[in-house]
């Protein structure tokens, strides 16, 4: 049974945060709110935890998943950023998007994709979601809140609670925060490709 934390979206209660990610480091899969709709996130390192995400959501293996950073320094540190790019995500974290980039030796490489040695990684425009990776010390493997057969992720804490009540250890209800996904934006070519148009306004990115 899942447990059911009301954080408060201004102002998180450190207790519970810091409960949170006792969790989450123990192997726990958490529904968090974001800035764009809630997330399904566990610990970057727990291999048991990600299969559980793939069952969850029928993920195949070439599935890009994203690392949530807690800045543009963090997110360096897990992806290989030139001074054009840096600047480029510099003007769009914190943000609704998600940005697929070469991956370094710092990410596992089950997160990547197989052939591309790719990872998405974003910076999130959410004080629960930021303060969970404060407290963390470290970015969370994250995957959208999308179910198998639903076109729309999950947005209303209760709901989230009563469908995953058995599948996730932790529900945070942040309050709503939306139905729509991140722009995903591929910055591996010479140009930007934005491969999926949601929240976050692409519009930069199409030259």
């Amino acid at each position: 049974m899942a447990q059911y934390f009301q954080i408060h979206p201004e102002n998180p209660q450190q207790r519970l945060i810091q409960q949170a990610v006792d969790i989450i480091r123990r192997g726990g899969i958490v529904a968090y709110p974001t800035d764009s709709a809630y997330a399904l996130g566990c610990h970057i390192g727990d291999k048991m935890a990600l299969d559980r995400i793939r069952l969850m959501r029928q993920l195949d293996k070439h599935h890009n998943f994203t690392l949530m950073c807690r800045d543009l320094s963090e997110l360096a540190t897990y992806a290989k950023v030139d001074n054009q790019v840096f600047r480029l995500l510099k003007n769009h974290t914190p943000g609704p998007f998600t940005f697929i980039l070469p991956g370094t030796s710092e990410v596992p490489r089950r997160l990547m994709h197989p052939k591309r040695k790719t990872i998405g990684l974003r910076v999130p425009d959410n004080r629960i979601a930021l303060a969970l990776m404060e407290a963390l010390g470290e970015p969370l493997m994250t995957s959208s809140l999308l179910l198998p057969g639903q076109s729309l992720p999950l947005s209303d804490p209760e709901d989230i609670r009563h469908t995953l009540e058995h599948q996730v250890e932790l529900v945070i209800d942040g309050g709503n925060c939306g139905l729509e996904p991140t722009t995903v934006v591929d910055l591996t070519g010479s140009v930007p490709e934005v491969i999926r148009q949601g929240k976050g306004d692409a519009s930069p990115f199409l030259g």
